[in-house]
């Protein structure tokens, strides 16, 4: 294993912190949205239960929540850094190869 400089390691690990800030943001508002959910319907119920407007706060942050899992999981996991870095070493090795 090749020793990283210290300014390499340093945006490495930088990287990885944010990249855990994002995680666990995602859960967070993952876990406020479960905690939210029945208090809603419990609201409802308990004020006017032959009205189910629960249904639209609940549907409106359950969208929210899954765009917020598809950007930090999908959109950053599949297309994020270390897509566009294989995407760069990609390039630099055709155009290594058309020198040579």
């Amino acid at each position: 294993m090749k020793k990283l400089p210290d300014t390499e390691t340093n945006h490495k690990v930088s990287r990885a912190r944010k990249r855990v800030e994002e995680i666990k943001g995602f859960y967070q508002h993952l876990l406020a949205y479960c905690l939210f959910t029945p208090f809603t319907i419990f609201i409802n119920y308990k004020t006017y239960w032959d009205y189910k407007w629960f249904w639209y706060s609940v549907i409106s942050w359950g969208i929210a929540v899954a765009i917020h899992g598809f950007i930090v999981f999908v959109h950053k996991g599949k297309f994020g850094r270390k897509w566009e870095e294989r995407k760069i070493q990609e390039f630099m090795r055709k155009e290594e190869n058309k020198w040579n």
